[in-house]
């Protein structure tokens, strides 16, 4: 029996990208859903990881690639990137037949033979970045307040009935499509599945470069110990080191973070630069996360009763967790999340910032009324110290949190949401 089809957010992002271009690169970590969303809009199919046809898909692509790009349209090509060749032929194509919507290429990788491809294929194919499920797609938000309409300042109203050891749970979960709606014990063996694969060939088979297990389980580890923060390479490399590797060069680390940005691993949150009345210095450091929160925790071996007993490696997880539904959201309606930072400490954890100019300011915190309050008083100073006549003000301030019984505005203007009730 089939499973369910969990509606994507970018399903309807990537209908209207073929509506527009030639061709479509879908691309994102392994097991998020890339290949299950592209079928349902494929019109034929080339599975190019086919064990019984793989061999013949290689040789067609290296010898006559056209021949594996006939068929109906939109026509989809599964993992591409192991027949790089193929990139440059989608384009020709493209040229060639001068019309929208022909091809759909998905891939959990960069291509490692970049060499191979001579056209950057601007203007024929575009790209769409998946991620894990986010807990509205995954049916864990009810989806009362919707980002978009913050925007437009709407009043948010809504209840959640997310309790602490529910968003403990899901921060271990992740969004991987395998595990929703499965019982607790096949869910949770999803991200260190996940994590395995990565570790024993993933990290290796990118770019052909063979990568000792070992040594990428500690980078692993001390990059999840780094999650939501600015830590530099320097601290990671020396966290590493403690690890029991003290022979592991800076050179070393950087080839293994590399690898896991071209699987779509990490995927760090870069500073945001607003115009200021001040002549504060801001931090230019990225913000250090994961693409689902369920890695980290697969990475040093915890489960939801570890997160119960730690609450501050718990919020930091649960702010990752944020960070990667806010990304999905804001990207549905055209903005990007960065983190702001500057020399005297005070800090926003996330900035939803529209393509438009307008933004948002939102501030995460696991709950209670003194973080939440603490949030707010970020939020509102930093407020004051943007230059609004250089700039918009915040179309909202938000604290974004975990299990608040509700949605709502407090006499100072700044919303509190629980994460079981945002949307995009």
């Amino acid at each position: 029996m089939a499973r369910k089809y969990y509606k994507r957010i970018c399903d309807d992002l990537l209908a209207q990208k073929l509506e527009a271009k030639g061709a479509v690169l879908v691309k994102g970590a392994r097991w998020c859903g890339k290949t299950t969303t592209a079928a349902n809009l494929a019109g034929s199919v080339v599975y190019m990881e086919d064990p019984e046809k793989k061999k013949q898909y290689l040789e067609m692509a290296d010898l006559n690639p056209s021949r594996l790009l006939q068929g109906e349209v939109p026509r989809l090509i599964d993992e591409w990137q192991l027949a790089p060749k193929l990139w440059d032929a989608v384009r020709f194509e493209v040229d060639q037949r001068d019309e929208f919507g022909q091809f759909i290429l998905t891939g959990s990788a960069v291509p490692p033979a970049t060499s191979e491809i001579s056209h950057t294929g601007i203007g024929r194919i575009t790209s769409l970045l998946m991620r894990p499920m986010s807990l509205f797609e995954s049916g864990d938000s009810d989806g009362s307040v919707s980002l978009a309409a913050l925007f437009k300042n709407d009043d948010v109203q809504g209840s959640c009935n997310l309790r602490l050891s529910d968003i403990e749970y899901l921060i271990c979960r992740g969004g991987w499509p395998k595990g929703i709606g499965q019982k607790e014990s096949v869910a949770l063996a999803q991200a260190p599945d996940y994590y395995d694969s990565l570790i024993e060939s993933d990290i290796s088979r990118v770019d052909g470069i063979e990568r000792d297990p070992e040594r990428a389980k500690r980078v692993m580890r001390a990059y999840s110990r780094s999650v939501a923060s600015e830590a530099s390479i320097t601290s990671i490399l020396n966290d590493v080191r403690g690890d029991g590797n003290d022979t592991f060069s800076e050179n070393t680390l950087r080839s293994y973070l590399s690898a896991l940005r071209k699987i779509f691993v990490i995927e760090d949150a870069p500073a945001w630069n607003p115009n200021l009345r001040s002549k504060t210095a801001i931090r230019s450091s990225d913000t250090r996360y994961l693409v689902d929160p369920s890695i980290a925790t697969a990475a040093l071996g915890i489960g939801p009763e570890d997160l119960m007993n730690d609450l501050d490696t718990c919020g930091l997880f649960f702010e990752n967790m944020c960070v990667r539904d806010l990304r999905i959201y804001a990207e549905s309606i055209g903005g990007s999340v960065y983190h702001y930072r500057d020399k005297s400490g005070l800090e926003c954890d996330t900035v939803v910032h529209l393509r438009n100019g307008h933004y948002g300011l939102i501030e995460i915190k696991l709950g209670g009324d003194r973080l939440i309050k603490e949030g707010a008083a970020n939020l509102i100073k930093l407020k004051k110290m943007i230059d609004t006549g250089k700039m918009y003000e915040p179309s909202f301030m938000m604290v974004l949190c975990a299990n608040a019984p509700f949605a709502y505005k407090r006499e100072d203007g700044v919303l509190v949401v629980p994460i079981g009730c945002l949307r995009n």
